[in-house]
């Protein structure tokens, strides 16, 4: 589903046709030539991104074809999967939920899975909600049960929200693989159990609790899960999950073009970077300055998630580090692949900006190319 760190990250996109209107230091071309010279050095498909400054957008751009080998050129309103940059999505699900008094940090997985304690492995039931988001559960990295693989998950039977209650009682029977609580794991599983736990204690299936909570709060209209685009058609990316003789190899939207919806709380989201750049701005901010109906939570409950627990580096749906160009401190990233795309998204509090950049190709070039345009958009825009 995706590495929690990778090389870099940016954001590009336009309002028109690979451009932004939106004041920046360099303007819109700018982005669109940096994001242009590495797409067309690693002949990637199509690359899209943005950079937040001040807390707001500064610039967008989107570059390529929606299709390798075809002549429809993508545009800022595309969708784009982000991967495991859900994370943070589902984490922050999870700070709306706290702050209800529906859920709480310490919330266990015996109180917020009544239903299958019966069935639930004795050393995992004092797990906590902060143990999930940290990747402390003991889960082990596999996402699939003992045994099982993302085709048997998929022929589970019923809407995604029962099948993840299924995926989720087969996992919870297993014993942790580690101590609960001690040794960092990266874990869709942990993921997908958070997404259970908000379904169950709303009695909503996460798609619609995100879309409901997170998605239409901040006008993020583009957003959805899955695969982009209709079967048959090219109105959306298409995704690239490999290359034959060097060459991207397209795939047609579907089913197949993303992983089993049971884990999408790890990571099936897609939507447009000017909509995935609301949500990054949106943490950036912290709810320092939001209008009331955009202000997803507190103050105090943004530090939490953006803290890294058991002095480890992960916080809620982030890992903490530092780069020089987030102002010599502390800076936030994901990184998030669904196998057949990738993404990645920055944060520097300290210099009030992000970096947002989205492929619609997955695997080690798009993973590299990402990462110098990165570190090309952060010489160009956050140079000091």
């Amino acid at each position: 589903m995706g590495r929690a760190v990778s090389m870099g990250a940016f954001v590009l996109a336009s309002l028109r046709e690979g451009e932004s209107a939106l004041a920046s230091p360099s303007g819109g071309d700018g982005l669109r030539d940096v994001l242009e010279a590495v797409r067309a050095e690693h002949d990637l498909p199509a690359l899209a991104g943005g950079v937040v400054l001040g807390g707001r957008p500064a610039a967008f751009a989107a570059v390529g074809h929606r299709k390798y080998g075809g002549d429809i050129q993508v545009t800022v309103d595309d969708q784009f999967h982000i991967g495991s940059c859900t994370k943070a999505m589902t984490a922050t699900l999870v700070g709306i939920l706290v702050e209800e008094g529906r859920l709480a940090w310490e919330t266990t997985l015996a109180d917020a899975l009544p239903d299958l304690e019966r069935v639930m492995h004795p050393a995992l039931r004092g797990v906590t909600v902060e143990m999930l988001l940290a990747h402390r559960a003991g889960l082990p990295e596999r996402s699939w049960p003992r045994g099982k693989d993302g085709d048997d998950m998929r022929r589970l039977p019923g809407e995604p929200r029962e099948q993840r209650r299924a995926y989720v009682e087969q996992f919870v029977r297993e014993g942790p693989e580690s101590e609960p609580g001690k040794k960092y794991v990266y874990s869709n599983a942990g993921y997908a159990i958070l997404g259970a736990i908000a379904e169950w204690v709303t009695d909503t299936a996460w798609e619609r609790l995100l879309t409901r909570r997170v998605f239409e709060p901040l006008g993020m209209k583009s957003a959805g899960f899955g695969a982009m685009g209709t079967p048959g058609k090219v109105d959306q990316p298409w995704q690239h999950p490999t290359r034959r003789r060097g060459k991207p190899v397209p795939l047609e939207p579907g089913p197949m073009g993303d992983n089993p919806p049971v884990i999408g709380p790890g990571g099936s989201v897609h939507c447009s970077v000017p909509d995935w750049a609301k949500f990054v701005e949106t943490h950036l901010r912290a709810g320092r300055g939001e209008r009331p109906e955009r202000r997803l939570l507190r103050p105090e409950t943004f530090a939490r998630l953006h803290t890294a627990a058991f002095g480890g580096k992960y916080a809620g749906g982030w890992v903490v580090t530092e780069r020089e160009w987030g102002g010599g401190g502390r800076v936030l990233t994901h990184a998030g692949s669904n196998t057949a795309s990738f993404a990645e998204a920055w944060m520097a509090p300290l210099r009030d900006a992000a970096i947002l950049v989205a492929a619609n190709e997955a695997g080690d070039v798009a993973e590299k190319a990402c990462g110098e345009a990165v570190k090309s958009v952060a010489e160009r825009y956050l140079a000091e």
